[in-house]
């Protein structure tokens, strides 16, 4: 069973915020010492950082679900949330970050190489940071932000300068073997080798690194076999060395052939074209394979190819392919462009830009879209109508109100951010003055009761109850007082 590892699926959840207080200070002799509540601890992000010392994904394999620490919490008092820990995850040098549908996020090359993944929610304010010369004794708090959530697909390209390619037992395993101090498996049948393996090949002062790649067969580049596992450790190779078996037994194989087989495969996978390759002729130490070798050196030599006799048994020819892949090898360093430090890039806000979008659906509803619109919403807890009524103000503050009646919204009609949904009311929601009331409510979100006064219900009851002997007797009255005033009484 192999240990290697080159591409997992991994579940990221990022910490939530932890949510604001809402406390007000008690204490002796002051049974109302103003809001003290504390803000939310914000939530822990999930990172990758690239570790030399790391070389698989076999760890997330098992460990496919990954979650870092929610932020914890407001208490009374003014004592704010922690926030929850960071998780990084070490991953290995070539690492490519992906979503399911194949858009690449990160390709992280380079020790210490860093990409934040999913990033931790905001801690939620909590009633003391909300205060204000108006609002002075908030009822309410933020609620913690949730954290990202996403699924994200890791590939392993090994990053080498030079990598063997060739068909099943050509002997690349054995080639690095003796050029390196990697320590491939080696048998004599097809496919030993199931995972790339790297080696560090030295030659005088050149130092370069080599990747075994698993043998490749034909229909590679479609998915046959393992070739497309296989093919996408050869993308950062500098240089393609081809390994031919020139002792082969198999019928209908040859130098020749082997070659081309493999170079339709890389031609079909693309993006291989431009590199140098060289052929390496492998086990001329077996009479039959050096005649074969010395048959097929011109027809190689006439396509192009720089042609080296090697053995791995006798370690024939390899210093002469050595040396020519360090010269190749030096090439392709020279001629890549220098490395850029890197650059902070600013990107102010344009002039005309209010930080959100008002799309009109076709159902006649209307979305609103925007990075803090939809943060307020989501730190809003719609229990509380005193925070309904916050949210509200800040909306209006935006601009929300007006350019939903200036996209043609009239009251009643669907408004959605983020996931909430609303009917808007205009008359609710124009960034009135606040008015101050109990803690916990908004006199502007209150609905008008058709319910009479307690003064009217007085009233009424004692209408019902007076008979109507006492009705006559007090119109009697009213009448004899109006016939014993005269007009002098009036003056």
């Amino acid at each position: 069973m192999t240990t290697f590892v080159d591409r997992v699926v991994l579940h990221m959840q990022a910490g939530d915020g932890g949510h604001g207080c809402v406390s007000i200070h008690r204490e002796k002799f002051k049974p109302f010492g103003g809001p003290d509540g504390g803000n939310g601890g914000h939530g822990g992000s999930v990172s990758l950082v690239v570790d030399p010392q790391v070389t698989t994904l076999l760890d997330f394999h098992f460990r496919p679900h990954l979650k870092a620490e929610n932020g914890k919490g407001g208490a009374g008092s003014n004592r704010d949330g922690a926030n929850g820990h960071d998780l990084i995850i070490k991953v290995p040098n070539g690492t490519v970050v992906q979503t399911l549908d194949g858009e690449v996020l990160a390709d992280l090359v380079g020790a210490g190489t860093t990409f934040e993944a999913a990033r931790g929610g905001r801690g939620g304010r909590g009633n003391a940071s909300l205060a204000n010369s108006r609002r002075k004794a908030p009822g309410f708090a933020e609620l913690g932000e949730p954290g990202d959530r996403l699924d994200v697909v890791l590939e392993l390209k090994s990053v080498a300068d030079v990598g063997l390619v060739g068909f099943p037992s050509a002997g690349k395993s054995s080639l690095i073997s003796v050029i390196s101090a990697a320590k491939p498996k080696i048998a004599d049948y097809p496919f030993t080798t199931l995972v790339p393996n790297l080696g560090v090949v030295r030659v005088d002062n050149h130092t370069f690194t080599v990747a075994d790649v698993p043998g490749l067969i034909p229909g590679a580049a479609t998915g046959k076999g393992l070739g497309l596992e296989f093919l996408r450790h050869v993308e950062r190779c500098a240089v393609l060395v081809h390994v031919v078996d020139t002792a082969t037994l198999e019928p209908g194989r040859d130098p020749l052939a082997d070659i081309d087989t493999i170079e339709a495969e890389l031609a079909e996978y693309g993006g291989l074209a431009d590199r140098p390759r060289l052929v390496a002729l492998n086990k001329v130490d077996v009479p039959d394979g050096q005649d074969l070798a010395d048959i097929v050196r011109p027809d190689l030599e006439e396509r192009g190819f720089r042609v080296f006799d090697v053995s791995a048994a006798t370690r024939e020819g390899l210093k002469e392919l050595m040396y020519a892949m360090a010269e190749l090898v030096e090439q392709a360093r020279s001629a890549a462009p220098p490395a850029e430090p890197t650059r902070i890039v600013i990107r102010p806000k344009a002039v005309d830009d209010a930080g959100f979008t008002i799309e009109a659906e076709p159902d006649g509803s209307y979305t609103v879209k925007g990075v803090r619109p939809e943060r307020w919403v989501r730190q809003t807890n719609f229990d509380n109508d005193e925070a309904v009524g916050f949210l509200a103000d800040r909306l209006a503050r935006l601009g929300v109100e007006e350019k939903l009646a200036k996209a043609g919204a009239n009251p009643g009609d669907l408004v959605r951010i983020g996931e909430r949904e609303f009917d808007w009311q205009p008359t609710l929601y124009a960034g009135a003055d606040f008015i101050p009331g109990n803690r916990g409510t908004d006199v502007r979100l209150e609905e008008k009761s058709n319910r009479l006064s307690a003064a009217e219900r007085l009233a009424a009851r004692k209408a019902r109850r007076q008979r109507p002997e006492d009705e006559a007797e007090d119109a009697a009255q009213h009448d004899g007082f109006d016939a014993d005033m005269d007009d002098d009484d009036w003056e």
